[in-house]
């Protein structure tokens, strides 16, 4: 279904009878992230999923946008369809959006579900120093010709070796930008509600280590591994990740 907010044309998928739950996607991905488990959830919940902009089947935003800014258009999203989620689903950055705004008061909610969230910032490490040497190098060395001519391909190489997003963010890699840089470990300190961190114990883009120091960090809060998962462990295990929320919610 199509809706505008803001000016925006917005992808969304509501379905299910019961408790609404509000399901939001990670970075570079969609609402049918979690077609799986939606399906297994939306006979006891009212599921609702959003592609957020810049993603899936909805408009770009208008500018660079910082994470407030997708807070905010959740806030006026669930005003639009006349919602108010009792229930939070955030896998990656869908939970830097749950935190981010409920810890501000933006966005209300009984029980939060993180999913391989991000949010808290990485310690100091040898990788991200190299990058951050490699990367003001690497725009140098890409302006000198006849480098130049190869810039983007250097610059891709340079990204990819390092693990980052940023060159496949494109449009949005100013936005990119604007929300890693976050830390959200102070906002994560603000939450007490009922909360469910489910982790793949292979997942190499936000680690375990993460996921732990949100459990830490969030006063009532409990965490489960899954093994033989990564960091799209929704989909993984898909029917493994429902029952573990089902019995969360209950």
């Amino acid at each position: 279904m199509k809706i505008i907010v803001n000016g925006l044309a917005v992808e969304y998928v509501d379905e299910g009878k019961g408790p609404v739950m509000l399901m939001l996607h990670g970075w570079k991905d969609s609402l049918h992230t979690f077609d799986e488990i939606a399906a297994a959830l939306s006979g006891i919940f009212r599921v609702i999923r959003v592609d957020l902009p810049g993603f899936g089947a909805s408009d770009a935003p208008p500018k660079d946008w910082t994470l407030d800014d997708y807070v905010a258009f959740v806030k006026n999203f669930l005003m639009k369809v006349n919602v108010n989620p009792g229930i939070y689903v955030g896998h990656s950055f869908g939970g830097r959006i749950s935190i981010r705004g409920i810890a501000t008061n933006v966005l209300d909610a009984k029980k939060l579900v993180l999913i391989s969230s991000a949010g808290v910032a990485r310690r100091k490490t040898l990788k991200n120093f190299i990058f951050a040497v490699l990367a003001k190098v690497g725009r140098a060395v890409a302006a000198i010709p006849p480098i130049s001519l190869w810039k983007q391909k250097v610059r891709r190489k340079l990204y990819e070796a390092l693990g980052s997003d940023y060159f496949r963010a494109g449009a949005l890699s100013k936005t990119f930008l604007n929300i890693i840089k976050m830390d959200l470990a102070e906002d994560a300190k603000k939450i007490s509600l009922p909360t469910l961190l489910i982790w793949g114990e292979k997942d190499d883009t936000t680690p375990i280590s993460e996921g732990t120091r949100l459990n830490r960090f969030i006063q009532n809060s409990t965490m489960r591994v899954i093994s033989d998962a990564g960091h799209f462990v929704h989909q993984e295990k898909a029917s493994e990740v429902s029952s573990i929320i089902k019995e969360f919610i209950k």
